[in-house]
């Protein structure tokens, strides 16, 4: 469901597309519960601008449920650990819901410790990852999130992928103006949007990916097609994709990215692995002075001649969507509707 020139283009409000997303959701076997966190998180990313992962993701999320890979209907089952810790059980179904289970709980231990780790195990993300850190900016908080993923990407110097795209999310308050936020993968490029380039039947930038016989590639259908991609800025990439095996998956208890096999499960698309979210509260350091400090070093990069932050992007096509609705091509639109039915 790639944006196509010849598909006209259509806005839909927010509270709209979130709705028939959830319906697809709830078509497909998700509880309401769950069909509720997971529309409101691809209907905000197709908002922002972040196409990789909003409804592009529409077909893999249907495909993954039909195949019965993913449980739908899961309730995350919430461990109080200890006086910073909160774990997780997100019994083979999506991350979003158990991060939502754990919330409340992971914001208490945040404000009282200071400092709290979420660690959720057995369970499936298939989304942007900057949607679990932004809301706790939004608190005033500063978030770090990790999560692993399915193999895909060759660590430095290997034959062989054995790493995920291993995303890292960072989201801080900054005074009079919305959090700073970023979400990148550590491989050169985010799988969807290799994904989204093959469609396009575009090239890629050299230093991405390799073929299936290990050399070097700029065509994405090669990489998807027995190939891998390679990690952003050789050994510095690789080394924070294994920090996030090692914090997502070995710590949590969830799986590595080579640890599953969905073989038997046609149409699977959601990796089964771990994920974990650290959560500070600045004010036990700086008091109400972090989000000052903040803007300071915002303002300092601007004078430096920085034309863009990180987020920044996504925020102004979130302006632009609560003027005029979220953008769509009708094509889109018509597949979700087909999804639907």
């Amino acid at each position: 469901m790639s944006a196509s020139t010849a598909s006209p283009l259509t806005r839909i409000p927010l509270h709209d597309l979130r709705q028939l997303l959830r319906q697809i959701f709830e078509h497909h076997g998700c509880s309401e519960t769950v069909a509720a966190v997971l529309a409101d998180n691809c209907a905000s990313a197709q908002r922002d601008g972040a196409h990789s992962h909003g409804i592009f993701r529409m077909p893999g999320y249907v495909s993954t449920l039909d195949s019965g890979w993913v449980d739908g209907r899961a309730t995350p089952h919430v461990t109080d650990v200890a006086a910073g810790f909160v774990q997780v059980d997100a019994a083979g179904g999506f991350a979003q819901p158990a991060l939502a289970a754990a919330r409340a709980l992971l914001l208490d231990k945040a404000r009282n410790a200071g400092i709290a780790v979420l660690a959720i195990r057995n369970s499936h993300h298939f989304a942007a990852l900057w949607p679990d850190v932004e809301p706790f900016a939004e608190e005033g908080l500063v978030a770090l999130s990790v999560v692993n993923s399915m193999t895909c990407v060759v660590p430095h110097g290997a034959r062989k992928p054995l790493f995920g795209t291993n995303p890292i999310a960072f989201a801080a308050p900054c005074a009079g103006q919305q959090p700073i936020v970023f979400d990148m993968a550590t491989s050169a490029m985010a799988h969807g949007d290799v994904q989204i380039a093959a469609r396009a039947g575009q090239a890629l930038p050299s230093g991405i990916g390799v073929d299936a016989l290990g050399q070097p590639t700029c065509d994405p259908k090669a990489i998807l097609d027995g190939g891998a991609l390679l990690p952003f800025g050789g050994h510095k990439g690789s080394a924070l994709s294994m920090m996030v095996e090692l914090l997502a998956a070995a710590l949590t208890g969830g799986h590595f990215s080579w640890e599953f096999d969905w073989s038997r499960h046609p149409g699977a698309k959601t990796p089964w692995t771990g994920q974990l979210i650290i959560v500070i509260d600045p004010s036990k350091a700086q008091g109400s002075h972090f989000a000052q400090r903040s803007a300071g070093l915002v303002a300092q990069m601007q004078a430096a001649g920085l034309s863009r932050l990180p987020g920044e992007r996504r925020y102004r096509e979130r302006a632009i969507a609560a003027q005029q609705g979220v953008a769509l091509t009708q094509q889109e639109l018509d597949a979700l509707q087909a999804l639907r039915n």
